[in-house]
């Protein structure tokens, strides 16, 4: 990968920053705050992970991020404007989300469900065009799964429908991608593949990626940047190497008993049992 798995440190100036959170305040209840001040920014071109144990509020930030729920108070920014100013077709044409779950109840074919991420270049009462098609096909295949393209997704595993979901994100072209813990239903091989698509739409088209994951694993050297999240709250932020330390670990995870080391390159990580 393009990234050196030494340094420690990014070079990040105001105006490389694509997507933007400053003070973000959310609640599902008056008492039980979901984030508290949650500040961060997104750096062009780069692919950065979020962390944190369950319940901590990343599926919560994601979501605020793609515009699906509101602060209580604080700004989410995308390309220097507030998202808010945004239409849902406009933002939608920029920025792709990609949810852990993936509701498919009805037996259209997985092409077909990847070329609604078409809609938002098509105009009101149109069909699709043969450029759609093509660009839907594409998608499929840069996820590896163009031999699916004719099968109802109500037939395919919950990583085969992932990897479908992905396409139809990657069909809408974004300029940013938010993915919600993406490698929780592909197997091995799909999540691998998964994390190299990634890198190489970041180092050929200068995709930016914010991905949710729990595969601590997958982070170094193939990650930009790191941000941990705990008790609603960002606690740390840097390269994987950076991050993904003991003490942080410890406080992420409120576990005393997980570690990380490296070894040729690669930092793993792991809990004593």
């Amino acid at each position: 990968m393009r990234r050196s798995t030494e340094s420690t440190e990014i070079t990040r100036s105001e105006g490389d920053f694509l997507l933007q959170a400053r003070d973000l305040h959310f609640s599902y209840s008056a008492t039980h705050p979901v984030l508290k001040d949650v500040s961060f920014s997104l750096q062009r071109g780069t692919l950065s992970a979020l962390i944190g144990a369950n319940g901590c509020g990343k599926s919560t930030l994601i979501r605020l991020l793609a515009g699906l729920i509101f602060p209580a108070r604080g700004e989410i920014t995308f390309q220097g404007a507030p998202l808010l100013s945004f239409s849902r077709r406009r933002l939608a044409r920029r920025m792709a989300y990609v949810p852990q779950t993936q509701a498919m109840i009805f037996p259209f074919t997985a092409f077909e469900v990847v070329l609604t991420g078409r809609s938002v270049y098509t105009p009101r009462f149109h069909f699709e065009s043969v450029v759609d098609c093509e660009k839907a096909r594409l998608a499929l295949e840069a996820v590896g799964a163009w031999q699916l393209a004719e099968r109802p997704v109500t037939e395919l595993s919950g990583g085969e429908r992932q990897m479908v979901a992905l396409a139809r994100a990657l069909a809408q072209e974004p300029l940013c991608l938010l993915l919600d813990e993406p490698s929780a239903g592909p197997d091995l091989k799909h999540r691998a593949r998964l994390i190299r698509l990634l890198c190489r739409l970041r180092d050929q088209t200068g995709l930016t990626a914010l991905v949710v994951t729990h595969d601590l694993g997958l982070l170094d050297p193939t990650f930009d940047y790191v941000f941990a999240l705990a008790r609603g709250a960002i606690v740390a932020e840097g390269t994987p190497v950076a991050v993904l330390t003991d003490p942080i670990l410890a406080e992420v995870y409120d576990d005393a008993y997980v570690h990380a080391g490296r070894l040729d390159g690669h930092t793993f990580v792991w809990s004593e049992a």
